[in-house]
């Protein structure tokens, strides 16, 4: 028997988008997830995942074939520079800017990149100022 690992978070299982490209949409996951030190769970010929995000056409088996809207997702980054490296990979890999690299009003020490993935999705990088963590994330194996 094959043992899986994954990581969690407290409060969000797992989000599924659906893509009208595919290709895209990899491509530009894929360049955000490597400035974010994210690895790629897996892939298919419909889909692909990392973490909670899930990514998939409209005619695989999860989405029963409709696209969902627009959705604003936020990754957590470890500093201000994870959130540039994110912020040029987003915008090299078809990204277009949303809100560039930045300090924002929300509470201090907050600092984020906003940019629009191949499909609308507003997509944030975000460094909430220097902090303690107990552990890098929840470890679930099975």
């Amino acid at each position: 028997m094959q043992t899986h690992e994954i990581h969690r978070g407290r409060l969000i299982d797992h989000i599924q988008l659906v893509v009208r490209d595919l290709a895209a949409s990899q491509r530009f996951y894929q360049a955000v997830f490597d400035a974010l030190e994210v690895p790629m769970g897996g892939t298919g010929d419909d889909f692909f995942w990392a973490d909670e995000l899930f990514v998939s056409t409209a005619d695989s088996k999860a989405a029963l074939g409709q696209l969902t809207g627009r959705h604003h997702l936020a990754f957590q980054a470890r500093d201000q520079a994870m959130v540039n490296a994110f912020y040029q990979a987003a915008m090299a890999n078809g990204g277009k800017d949303n809100g560039a690299p930045g300090f924002r009003d929300y509470h201090p020490g907050y600092y984020g990149a906003f940019v629009l993935d191949p499909d609308g999705n507003n997509i944030e990088a975000v460094f909430h100022g220097e902090a303690q963590r107990s552990a890098p994330s929840v470890k679930v194996t099975f």
